[in-house]
């Protein structure tokens, strides 16, 4: 019976298969163009104004802010708008469970938090000056217009107070900005511009997320069909769409299943979601693949079978950080150590004296799971068993019961850090900073965990230790072409199958229970039969071949 049940299965999983080739070879896919287009970034297209004629740019300028200044007496209300976005606020409270989130607060498993070291960390802060809780959040002429949209790519920041000097040198020597040329290049974002900070999340290109690297700046279609040069060539803001200087998407609640689809010309920019543009019943219906295909939309995002790989491109991710290998010397002094050549041939660090060790992977498989949008953070006031054996950063939330849920493909990330071992607690390390208790300089954990909780009036038992810590990275860019797409075989299969760890549902190929396996066959073998016999009525029938006769 098993035997015949997998010659069935694999009869229809074949037709299934080679019915959802072909119906993807015909799908419609933009030409190649020989020169690239412009990016294109949604629907602010053209622009009304040549910023190389406003005299107000024309400087000389000596500072960012005086740009600011010269931007904002042509953009009056921008200040007020911009000044209520996360880029700047780095601040957000999630109205269903009440936790405060943001940069400004969480504590993340690569460089472990920002609050404390904001003279390193908010170089990616879109202001100028942020270094200590001083920073005046109310003063619009702390906004830095030109790393969101200047275009010479001559533009650059560096941190906003001194540091230690081992790890301030790197900083040293750079050019000086030509800021009237940069303030004349302005135009809208564009991927280089939000690259600049989202593709070195986590200390460094691709490091954090695995799907948003340098590699996005030019990429070919191949690697994603949205942005690359020779197709499409979005920005990021034609899907993250501004409203106001407020942008759709967000990785602290992302809507997980979007059941409004496309909406009338004008609408639905208030979400970064597939079926904005694509609709909830994307796939073609010219096909039995095409029909089973949407039918999936209902249980699996888009992203689960459309990237199918992580870190492509040539630049890998980092997927395990060991912070218990910091703060090795020779001589005295911090190192680093090469040991990884990733796709595009360059070296990666996989040890630093700051950081510890690193281990990179890249065009590896996801991770799946039931997704309902929801991330839960432990945050620093997260009380755990210091004795457990792991716990996650930001754990996910869904079920296959949950109508908010579809399986979703996810980076795990997994990292020894520091915590309060006495409290069972995470900890704010003081890693940056010109004092003797920065981390980045004397490589005394215990002085920078102490010096980091007692900044922010937090306890600290005196106690740390290294706890196993897991993270999920929502997996959304790097959208393959339609050809690399998963086919059946890659997830209805008892061997190997990508949706192996995800549970709650039966799938067919993948799962056997002999009850469902027999009736399912007798389903199919009575249709084929009646298919059978019906033809060969009409083939015997006394009628067949008579002219002038239809049935």
């Amino acid at each position: 019976m098993r035997a015949s049940i997998a010659i069935v299965a694999g009869f229809l999983l074949t037709a299934l298969f080679s019915l959802s080739s072909g119906a993807r070879d015909t799908w419609p896919t933009p030409p190649a163009a020989d020169i690239p287009p412009p990016q294109v970034s949604g629907p602010l297209q053209g622009g009304t104004a040549d910023h190389t004629k406003f005299d107000q740019l024309k400087g000389p300028f000596s500072s960012g802010p005086e740009v600011t200044v010269a931007c904002l007496g042509c953009h009056t209300e921008t200040g007020d708008h911009f000044m209520r976005n996360i880029h700047w606020t780095w601040s957000y409270t999630n109205e269903e469970t009440g936790q405060q989130l943001g940069k400004r607060y969480l504590i993340n498993n690569f460089c472990t938090n920002s609050r404390g070291n904001e003279g390193m960390c908010a170089q990616c802060h879109a202001g100028y000056g942020w270094k200590d809780e001083s920073f005046d959040f109310t003063d619009e002429t702390n906004i830095d217009c030109l790393v969101c949209h200047e275009t010479t790519g001559t533009y650059y920041k560096t941190p906003n107070s001194a540091g230690n000097a081992a790890c301030s040198v790197m900083f040293e020597g750079k050019p000086p900005i030509d800021l009237a040329a940069v303030a004349q290049s302005v135009t809208l974002p564009q991927r280089a511009n939000c690259g600049a900070c989202h593709f070195n999340g986590g200390g460094g290109d691709n490091v954090k997320h695995g799907d948003l690297s340098s590699a996005l700046k030019s990429p070919p279609r191949t690697l994603d069909v949205h942005m690359g040069v020779d197709g499409l060539n979005f920005a990021c803001t034609a899907c993250h769409i501004t409203n106001r200087h407020v942008w759709a998407g967000s990785r602290y609640q992302v809507v997980s299943k979007d059941t409004e689809g496309t909406g009338k010309p004008g609408q639905r920019t208030d979400v970064a979601t597939c079926e904005s543009c694509h609709g909830l019943s994307p796939h073609p219906v010219d096909s039995l693949a095409g029909f089973k295909l949407n039918d999936h939309v209902q249980s699996i995002a888009c992203q689960t079978c459309h990237i199918p790989e992580i870190a492509r491109g040539g630049v890998a991710t980092v997927v395990d950080w060991d912070w218990r290998t910091a703060g090795k010397t020779k001589d005295g002094e911090g190192y680093h150590e090469e040991g990884y050549i990733q796709g595009n041939g360059n070296h990666r660090y996989t040890y630093k004296s700051i950081k510890g060790n690193f281990t990179y992977d890249e065009e590896f498989p996801p991770a799946y799971g039931w997704f309902d949008g929801q991330m839960l953070y432990t945050t620093i006031d997260t009380q755990f068993d210091p004795q457990a054996e792991s716990i996650e950063i930001n754990g996910f939330t869904g079920s296959r019961e949950d109508p908010k849920s579809r399986i979703w493909p996810f980076k795990r990330m997994h990292t020894w850090q520091p915590y309060d071992k006495g409290n069972g607690t995470l900890v704010y390390t003081h890693l940056w900073g010109e004092d003797d208790a920065a981390y980045w300089g004397n490589y005394d954990m215990g002085k920078s965990i102490a010096k980091g909780m007692a900044d922010f009036g937090l306890p600290y038992s005196g106690e740390f230790g290294f706890i196993q810590t897991i993270s999920w990275w929502p997996i959304t860019h790097m959208v393959a072409p339609k050809e690399q797409a998963l086919g059946c075989g890659d997830c209805h299969t008892p061997q190997d199958s990508r949706l192996q760890f995800v549970e709650g549902v039966y799938m067919p190929g993948r799962d056997h229970n002999r009850w469902l396996d027999i009736i399912g066959t007798l389903l199919v073998a009575g249709t084929l039969g009646g298919i059978l016999i019906h033809g060969l009525v009409r083939f015997f029938s006394p009628s067949h071949g008579s002219k002038g006769e239809h049935h």
